[in-house]
């Protein structure tokens, strides 16, 4: 997704025109660059996004960038109706995975990139994993054959915590994942919320799908995602994380009123230091770092898994009708060159290309080494919603289900089974 797989930016009305001031113009036709993200302008590829606009405007005399900042869920629920359209921009950040970018590769709405990214080079620079979710089959399933995007970053959830709220109530950080239970149940004992979630939009099914991932393996998740076996809902991974998911619900680790929070409110709560703990991506790293200054924080891998949600970060991708594609593959290519990937990485995000040494932060080191941890251990798990065009609207509704009480977790994995095998069996083998 959402990445993740990801983060929900604000809406920001209109766009925000860059003035260009030098370099060559006959790298494609037109004068303007149409770029659309939604990536907040203080985290890591926002910082770094809007120094490539630069780079390119001072390397591309007369042409300007038009750069348009749209929230998440605007993107994910009118890609296919934009592109469609002359109302496409010319470069966009997209979701990755089946039900996302597969999708719209398969409709026709992205352009094949195969040759310009042979060209570039660009596939030198990204490691199997990372390649997985940008290539698509013709049934527009990752791991295909053809490039419809290319990230310049890497992502990865783990748990964000409140040293200073955690040193307060007496209690240990945990590292393992019953101490993690302990410890929720210790702040729980002194009337304090444990956890940061949002069950309106992702931050609760992802939660459910890491407790699912504790007791899955890699050839479950390629099962899952991939389309390569049998999925079981009612299996122990599916059923231990449903079941784990309400138990933490009872017991009081996540606000009663969760399902109605979003993915901003759960964050800046977070950041205001309402709660121990959050998990969540990468994606927030950046933000946490140049927002929290008045509480030491930290993160660490989700205790007690080999596998977490996490994969290449969201795509670039060349919309089909794009009048600027030229343009477009130069201002990627900005992007992944080493000044570019190492601005990313010590502003607090997963740099694919640069110069582990460059990276000078010692927070932005330890992201990128935990980083790597999950890269050499296969642990890279992708996002719960990717397999089904819609699934992250029913991964929405059976995780708010879960936190109100209005079903049981065998009524919301049979609320999972029916859509996703209704699309196996449509897409064919």
């Amino acid at each position: 997704m959402f990445k993740p797989a990801r983060l929900v930016a604000a809406l920001v009305a209109g766009a925000t025109v860059l003035t260009a001031c030098g370099g060559d113009d006959d790298a494609g036709a037109g004068n303007v660059l149409t770029l659309w993200h939604y990536e907040g302008p203080d985290s890591a590829m926002g910082v770094a996004w809007a120094k490539a606009i630069e780079e390119f405007e001072r390397t591309h005399e007369g042409i300007t960038v038009e750069f348009e900042e749209k929230g998440f869920e605007q993107i994910q629920q009118n890609a296919q109706m934009v592109l469609n359209s002359d109302e496409a921009p010319d470069l966009m950040e997209y979701n990755k995975g089946n039900a996302t970018a597969g999708l719209l590769s398969r409709q026709g709405l992205l352009t094949d990139i195969s040759a310009e990214v042979a060209e570039r080079g660009w596939d030198d620079l990204l490691s199997p994993g990372l390649r997985t979710t940008c290539q698509y089959d013709e049934r527009g399933v990752m791991g295909g054959d053809r490039w419809y995007g290319v990230p310049n970053y890497a992502e990865y959830t783990m748990v964000y915590y409140n040293a200073d709220l955690f040193a307060a109530h007496g209690i240990a950080v945990p590292t393992t994942f019953g101490e993690l239970t302990a410890a929720m149940d210790a702040f729980v004992r002194k009337g304090v919320t444990p956890l940061a979630v949002g069950g309106k939009e992702y931050p609760a099914q992802q939660l459910l799908y890491q407790l699912a991932l504790t007791e899955a393996d890699t050839e479950w998740v390629r099962d899952f995602q991939q389309y390569t076996g049998d999925v079981d809902f009612h299996d122990e991974a599916w059923t231990h994380g449903a079941e784990t998911f309400a138990d933490w619900v009872a017991k009081g680790y996540l606000d009663s009123d969760a399902a109605g929070i979003d993915a901003e409110s759960m964050g800046t709560s977070f950041m205001a230091g309402e709660f121990p703990m959050m998990v969540s991506g990468s994606w927030w790293y950046g933000r946490v770092q140049s927002t929290v200054t008045d509480f030491e924080w930290g993160t660490f891998l989700f205790p007690g898994s080999d596998l977490t949600l996490g994969s290449s970060g969201n795509l670039w991708v060349v919309p089909e009708n794009s009048p600027n594609k030229e343009l477009a593959y130069d201002f990627i290519d900005i992007t992944m060159r080493q000044a570019n990937q190492e601005l990313l990485g010590n502003s607090g995000g997963i740099p694919v290309a640069a110069d582990p040494e460059a990276i000078t932060d010692p927070k932005s080191r330890t992201l990128i080494e935990d980083y790597q941890t999950l890269v050499e251990r296969d642990g890279l798990a992708y996002y719960p919603d990717w397999p089904v065009p819609g699934y992250y609207d029913v991964l929405v509704s059976a995780t708010q289900k879960l936190i109100n009480g209005s079903a049981s977790p065998d009524e919301v994995l049979d609320e999972l089974a029916d859509p996703y095998q209704q699309h196996v069996d449509g897409i064919g083998s």
